[in-house]
């Protein structure tokens, strides 16, 4: 049996990388696969701690609602990205300084 604590490291390294993926890179496109990454240590969490949850089904059923918000989420942001690109014709966020009226 693979104790809490591996499960929990690697929540954390997901949690790590995606965070830093989310504040260094200037890709639209990047940066939301470094907010999945997020979601997904979020996931990794509720299922190992619902293993010690008396009703056993808790955490799974939360992170199957995680995964329903972050696939809402992700069809949310490629649209607003896909409008972007029409506009901005670029997926770079520092190229993006204004969302208004030119």
């Amino acid at each position: 049996m693979i104790p809490l604590t591996h499960y929990l490291i690697v929540g954390a390294l997901l949690f790590c990388i995606g965070l830093a993926i989310a504040i260094t890179k200037k890709n639209i496109i990047v940066v939301l696969m470094g907010i999945e990454l997020i979601f997904n240590a979020a996931n990794v969490n509720l299922v190992a701690f619902s293993r010690y949850d008396p009703s056993l089904l808790q955490g799974q059923l939360y992170s199957l609602f995680v995964i329903v918000v972050a696939a809402a989420e992700a069809v949310v942001a490629l649209s607003i990205v896909i409008q972007l690109f029409k506009y901005f014709k670029t997926v770079e966020l520092n190229k993006i300084s204004h969302l208004g009226d030119k």
